[in-house]
């Protein structure tokens, strides 16, 4: 993966982040649904993360 596309990735996870919770889980009740998914989401944000910063140190 390029850290391109890692990028891009958090872009639109990020996006997510913001719709998901207010758009589709607005109808649930219980709060841990928004909560679930934003720890998901802040888990594969910080993966994303590590892909694109891995090669930083090697001259690039």
């Amino acid at each position: 993966m390029t850290r391109r596309s890692a990028l891009g990735l958090v872009g639109l996870i990020v996006l997510a982040a913001y719709a998901v919770p207010y758009l589709i889980l607005g109808d649930i009740a219980r709060w841990w649904a928004s909560f679930l998914f934003w720890t998901l989401s802040g888990v594969a944000i910080i993966a994303l993360n590590w892909v694109a910063t891995r090669d930083l140190g090697d001259g690039e």
